[in-house]
């Protein structure tokens, strides 16, 4: 195994790590993970062994970033280091944390979170956990969990539970907990807030009403925050009526809608189109004297591009100038919405430019808007120059612009450029949830276009980049392979993928068998045949039925496309859109196949 020197661990021990040494500490970490994931005590030895500062929050995040889309090495990591941290994760690995617990392989259970102390214990770790657990098992967890804690943590622990449960959709759950432990722990109005919160995101007004009743009784008087809640509520569900009542019930009770209360009011009615209303309730907050903020004016910018009013948006933006209220990205993003629903990209253009004469440069979103057009116009080269432009301003590109950019090439043709930026956006890690979709296009339009070592390559560069890949991933590929005739390819990556311990879609196994009866190549068949067999006796799936589904599923699938065919185009389906359709990887790859 291999240690750090004496003086390299002196030097993370009193935190004056350089980031290289920072970047191969979490190498160095990263190896000792994979080597020994499959048996924590060796794991935990030789991490204790390693000199690795377990106290520094600074190397959790360099780890986790070089874990990638590894979310169990992730995690085993965070878990050995977490009783030594002396105060909680930096905001990033708190993200990333919350990803990785939201992917971990194994079911979650109170075991999981137990190990970690209290101060870790928040609703950015709880809520992703929660979240994936179905409802039966939301409060049985959450009371384990708080047995397995000290009784001074049970308040702080109690309101994080509360709060992760509203938030994940669990409120039922929350609710339950507040009646087994309110007689020992007091309510406060963040507890109230937490369960108002969760009924009216369930858009379950009642119940919210409810414990706005039960405040009342208990006589926690409600503020601002309980009413706009309440209020968020009332106008998700279109019930502008009651909304508007409640706002002259917080006047009466001496707590007067501020400019959150107001700009919730605007993006519901803008939402719908009622922009008349909108400029009314604006009207009604001048005149009561509330100062409309950035986020206001953003939402009126918002609801008139919407309704197709661009010179009035653009009279709010004057305003906000003339009220030296800061503008931010997100007010000008109304305008590129309306620009592209008009295919205005020159207007698009002059825009960006305002607003780096304003300073206020474009964010990602704005970026994605314009990127997305530009490739629809054909414009690639202008996309690329947008793309550079947005990397040189310090913008790193997300999942969505890495989409945007990869399909709009798809879509142009520009194929060699396309796969560049796909391998790109592997490279950076993003290729975390496998983007089904993204693959999908080019890997059908690459052997579409006979490009296949050039398909080849793209599906190469995901697996020595080490991205977890599961049986909807492998499927395309193979699936997009036997759609050109290269069966025998489509076989050889099938054995791969049983190599790899994932078990074939029982329609896979019969087209491929299918193509092979063809080609009289038994040894192949009767090879994917054994391992599928034995793979079955592993799962308790009986080897018959799973033949008999996969040659049922095979037979379904070409008259549900026929269907769906028909529906589309009404009857009127050329003899050439058939013939792409028999080509295209959407013949063979159904999209229920990816829904889980």
């Amino acid at each position: 195994m291999q240690r750090l020197s004496a003086p390299l661990r002196r030097r993370l021990s009193t935190g004056a790590t350089s980031d290289h040494t920072l970047a191969s500490s979490a190498e160095l970490a990263y190896r000792l993970l994979r080597r020994h994931s499959s048996d924590p005590q060796k794991l935990a030895s030789a991490l204790s062994a390693s000199g690795l500062d377990a106290t520094s929050p600074r190397l959790l995040d360099a780890v986790l970033r070089r874990c990638g889309a590894a979310s169990s090495l992730a995690l085993d990591y965070f878990h050995w280091c977490s009783p030594s941290l002396p105060s909680a994760p930096l905001p990033s690995s708190l993200a990333l944390l919350a990803k990785y617990f939201s992917r971990a392989s194994a079911a979650p259970s109170p075991a999981l979170l137990a190990p970690l102390p209290s101060h870790l214990l928040s609703s950015s770790i709880l809520s992703p956990v929660l979240r994936r657990l179905p409802p039966p098992r939301a409060l049985p967890f959450a009371l384990s969990l708080l047995a397995s804690r000290p009784g001074h943590d049970h308040p702080s622990l109690f309101l994080s539970l509360l709060e992760s449960l509203s938030k994940t959709g669990h409120v039922a759950a929350a609710e339950r907990l507040v009646e087994e432990l309110h007689t020992r722990l007091p309510l406060s109005i963040r507890h109230y807030t937490a369960l108002l919160y969760g009924w009216c995101r369930q858009g379950k007004l009642d119940e919210a009403k409810h414990v706005l009743a039960r405040m009342k009784t208990a006589d926690v008087a409600p503020d601002v925050v309980v009413f706009n809640t309440l209020l968020a509520g009332f106008v998700a569900d279109g019930r502008f009526e009651d909304a508007f009542e409640l706002t002259k019930e917080m006047d009466r009770q001496d707590c007067p809608p501020n400019a959150v209360s107001y700009t919730t009011l605007m993006q519901g009615l803008g939402s719908r189109g009622r922009v008349d209303e909108v400029m009314r309730v604006f009207v009604e907050m001048r005149r009561k004297g509330c100062a409309p903020d950035s986020v206001t004016f953003g939402t009126l910018v918002s609801a008139f591009c919407k309704a197709g009013r661009v010179a009035q948006g653009y009279e709010f933006l004057d305003a906000m100038s003339r009220d030296a209220l800061r503008v931010d990205p997100a007010v000008y993003l109304g305008f590129f919405v309306a620009h592209e629903r008009k295919e205005q990209l020159e207007e698009c253009l002059e825009l960006m430019e305002r607003m780096r004469e304003c300073k206020c440069p474009p964010d990602l979103s704005i970026y994605n808007v314009v990127i997305r057009m530009s490739c629809k116009l054909g414009e690639t080269k202008q996309a690329v120059a947008l793309w550079n432009e947005m990397e040189n301003s310090g913008l790193s590109p997300g999942v969505d612009t890495f989409a945007i950019m990869v399909n709009g090439l798809v879509g142009q043709g520009s194929l060699v450029d396309a796969c560049n930026y796909f391998k790109d956006m592997v490279g950076r890690g993003l290729f975390v949830a496998p983007q089904y979709g993204v693959l999908k296009d080019l890997l059908n339009a690459l052997v579409r276009d006979e490009k296949l070592e050039l398909a080849k390559d793209v599906w190469g560069c995901i697996l020595t980049k080490g991205c977890e890949l599961n049986v909807s991933a492998w499927t395309i590929w193979i699936h997009a392979l036997y759609a050109k005739k290269h069966v025998k390819e489509a076989c050889l990556y099938c054995l791969d993928m049983l190599e790899a311990g994932l078990m074939p879609q029982p329609d896979t196994f019969a087209k491929l068998m299918k193509g092979l009866k063809k080609l009289y190549n038994r040894q192949i068949a009767a090879e994917i045949t054994e391992k599928v067999r034995l793979m079955a006796e592993e799962r308790h799936v009986s080897f018959k039925m799973y033949k008999r589904r996969g040659v049922r599923d095979l037979e379904e699938k070409p008259k549900k496309k026929k269907r769906r065919g028909q529906k589309r185009s009404s009857g009127r389906q050329t003899v050439r859109d058939q013939s792409k359709e028999h080509a295209d990887l959407s013949d063979s790859v159904d999209d229920e196949e990816f829904s889980s």
